[in-house]
């Protein structure tokens, strides 16, 4: 079998829905690719190919980019941990000439693994392998690009100074385009209302048209030299100059000019949208506080080793995995759990990068490189989410694939076939009439908004504790008609507590907790531990003899010169012991003292607080069956499944027979339904991976649970799994009403443009105003506080 590798770029500069689509189609094409993906809004870039042909396939992907959006830079997502990076700033860097020489001569640096120089960002990324040597690579960078540009300064990058320069250079685009927008508006006002000569009136609406459309016209004249016709850009200049042929030019102008503001107003919408999903899952640290002898320094995440001390002031993020050594305090958890209720913890108590430390100070011995903490893996899994594509936007593409090659036939059939066969029909009005389908024919509403949609749906999952791995898992939870649950640490807390002591004969219920718990010390199960937890006095073992294990049975032993018997029921029969016959809730441990019967104690493991009302939510939203299977008695298994009103319960079950009943629970969901397993994530993993999607509860910090499962839910409360499903239905309904609303409205214009009604204007609403709905309206799904 060929190994296949993986490897993520970053198209910066992607902005159009479209061309990624092409894009993304382009490079599946190529042999040896086995998947390809384009994030249209994280502007991500992923391929997995076959090991052989990578870095063939890399550099055609990279031609097939530079061909369709030839502004775009691809660069690289660098993922190796011992890799060190650091991004430098050259201030004043306008040269791309002198930026590609600089690149070379700091490549040339003995340490450099690589280097490379985003021109547009004015960034210099650099990549070694020794962090000692930074600084003397720091100098010899500072030289080189003192030689060759003089006024360019090299500054360590801080990211939110880098992503607000970002941000000015984005937004001085905007009031340039705004800028000529205006008066080429001013110009097309005066030649319309003005009565001035026609030729004054010509030349008027020429210059308007060129100040309004001049990226359009630029990019259109590209596209026909690389043979890229199917361009909404090129349709548009079709269109409006045609509608110049026409003699109509004040509806080229007018309708160049919407365009173009339809098109500002995109730009801005998913400019907009990408910011308030970075905002989301703006978890990600900024820096470390590292404790080195009694200095502290601060550093990237990304440099600190495990073992190393780190401390977290009020207000900071917990930057890395660790455990606490020094300090307490409340920490926020929301970030990764969506819990508002702030957490208590103290000396040993785990802490999680991403956790922001609310009041006190805290030291913290750090147990996993960033790379490995939970944070880090939380960001990847929902930046990359979006590769495993939902049906609907499998569709889509196949629809956007089709659609514009169709329509625009249909515009050439009807400015050609109508005049030749109707009489009386001129060829300028079914030109103008097949102009307006030209216009409408690009699936920009869709293929922006629904990407989008599903992205921002997974962003405000994971904002409230519910981590999606995938836009097809999301749409999955709409169509939920199974819910099959483990028991132990799903459904129940997992921690095991004495919930009753009954005593008979000579012996209170304090001697016959004590002898217990002398009995029961030397063993690490855990009823034993919850037993000696409840005893919660210090037991002296040398009033401890002769103990002997009895294998399925119990225990054995002498406590201060008294034989004492502690097991279950078999135990008693053994020994000939009468015992009552208890069924209760829990697991029941019979004592005897000196051959006579003493009572017995009841452990339980305690129900979730939550589990009732997760379980009468689920049905309130659709879910046909609830059901529970557990390796515990029936005794136990019944009891709970009657507490929370489940619909099944199977008990005593092998990890192997529950893998079984769900094969029989599967032939029994409805045709389109879905069969959901939710378990903790580490034992039950056949379960999970049978399931049609798998739930791992109470992942937070579990890296079995965040590998095994679909989804996963950070917290251990059952009522999430009500959260997503909403968040997931949620989803559907505005992705649906987004692509209704776009083909619907596409259709009314494009029969109304068949007729003759409707003109350019309505065809210019039909392609970008749509599109800037659909945007606005795919942005309400990232607002998951209103959603209970």
């Amino acid at each position: 079998m060929n190994q296949l590798n993986r490897k993520e770029f970053i198209l910066e500069g992607l902005d159009c829905a479209n061309c990624a689509m092409k894009i993304e189609s382009k490079i599946n094409e190529l042999n040896g690719v086995n998947k390809a993906t384009v994030n249209f809004a994280t502007q991500i870039l992923l391929i997995e190919a076959n090991e052989a042909y990578i870095d063939k396939i890399v550099s055609e992907a990279k031609s097939i980019v530079n061909k369709l959006e030839p502004h775009v830079i691809v660069k690289e997502r660098v993922f190796n941990n011992s890799k060190i990076k650091k991004v430098y700033i050259l201030e004043g860097l306008g040269c791309a000439n002198c930026a590609k020489k600089i690149e070379n001569k700091v490549n040339d640096i003995k340490g450099v693994d690589k280097a490379f120089i985003d021109f547009a960002s004015s960034k210099l990324i650099i990549e070694v392998s020794d962090r000692k040597i930074l600084d003397r690579i720091l100098d010899e960078v500072t030289t080189i690009v003192k030689k060759l540009e003089p006024d360019v300064d090299v500054l360590e990058e801080n990211k939110k100074d880098s992503n607000i320069k970002e941000q000015d250079i984005r937004e001085r685009w905007y009031n340039k385009q705004s800028t000529r927008l205006i008066i080429s508006a001013v110009l097309f006002g005066i030649a319309m209302l003005s009565k001035l000569s026609n030729s004054i009136e010509i030349i008027l609406y020429a210059i308007s048209y060129l100040l309004a459309g001049r990226e359009v016209l630029l990019k259109a004249g590209k596209n026909i030299i690389r043979g890229q016709v199917f361009d909404e850009n090129f349709l548009v200049v079709i269109a409006t100059i045609g509608a110049f042929g026409i003699n109509e030019a004040p509806e080229g102008v007018a309708v160049m000019l919407f365009f173009q503001v339809g098109e500002y107003l995109q730009g801005k919408a998913v400019d907009h949208s990408r910011k308030s999903i970075a905002s989301l899952m703006d978890i990600r640290p900024d820096f470390a506080n590292l404790k080195i002898g009694e200095k502290i320094q601060r550093v990237s995440p990304d440099e600190v080793e495990i073992g190393s001390i780190i401390v977290v002031k009020p207000g900071e993020k917990v930057p890395l995995d660790g455990k606490v050594i020094e300090g307490k305090s409340m920490v926020d958890t929301s970030a990764l759990t969506g819990e508002s209720v702030p957490r208590k913890v103290d000396i040993g108590d785990e802490v999680l990068g991403g956790f922001i430390n609310t009041n006190g100070l805290l030291t913290v011995e750090v147990t996993k490189k960033f790379k490995e903490s939970t944070v880090s893996k939380i960001l990847d899994l929902v930046q990359n989410a979006s590769s495993k594509k939902a049906p609907t936007e499998n569709f889509i593409t196949k629809f956007a694939r089709y659609y514009t090659p169709i329509i625009v036939f249909m515009a050439l059939a009807f400015a050609i076939i109508p005049p030749l066969i109707i009489e009386g029909a001129s060829f300028s009005q079914w030109i103008y009439r097949a102009l307006v389908f030209l216009v409408i024919s690009c699936p920009c509403a869709l293929v922006v908004s629904i990407p989008l949609g599903f992205f921002g749906g997974i962003g405000g999952a994971s904002k409230s504790g519910v981590l999606v791995k995938g836009s097809n898992y999301l749409e999955a939870l709409n169509n939920v008609d199974i819910v099959v649950f483990d028991k132990t640490g799903t459904l129940t807390k997992g921690v095991f507590k004495v919930t009753e002591i009954v005593a008979e004969g000579d012996v209170d219920k304090g001697e016959l907790l004590e002898y217990t718990a002398y009995a029961e010390s030397f063993s690490n199960h855990p009823i034993a531990l919850s037993i000696l937890k409840e005893y919660g006095k210090e037991v002296n073992q040398n009033e401890i003899a002769d103990y002997e294990e009895i294998s399925g049975h119990g225990i054995k032993v002498k406590v201060k010169g008294n034989e004492v018997l502690a097991g279950n029921k078999k135990l008693m029969n053994k020994e000939n012991i009468e015992c009552q016959n208890v069924e209760t809730f829990g697991t029941v441990v019979h004592v005897a003292i000196n051959k006579k019967y003493s009572g017995y104690i009841v452990i339980s493991d305690e129900i979730k607080e939550d589990s009732a009302q997760a379980i009468k939510e689920l049905k309130n939203i659709g879910v046909r069956k609830t059901v529970m299977l557990t390796g515990d008695n029936k005794v136990v298994g019944n009891n709970v499944g009657k507490q929370l009103g489940l619909d099944q319960v199977h008990a005593e079950l092998l990890p192997h027979q529950k893998v079984e009943k769900l094969e029989v629970l599967d032939k029994e969901k409805s045709p389109k339904g879905k069969l959901i397993f939710v378990g903790d994530g580490i034992n039950d993993a056949p379960v999970l991976a049978r399931a049609d999607v798998g739930v791992a509860m109470g992942g937070l910090g579990s890296d079995a649970a965040i590998e095994a499962a679909d989804v996963v839910i950070m917290t251990d409360e059952p009522s999430k799994l009500v959260s997503g499903i909403r968040i997931a239905k949620r989803t559907r309904k505005i992705v649906w009403q987004n692509i209704i609303f776009a083909l619907g409205v596409k259709a009314i214009v494009l029969t109304l443009g068949a007729f003759g009604i409707a003109t350019l204007w309505e065809a210019v609403f039909a392609d970008v105003g749509v599109t800037v709905l659909a945007v606005i309206n795919a942005m309400r799904v990232m607002k998951v506080e209103k959603i209970k």
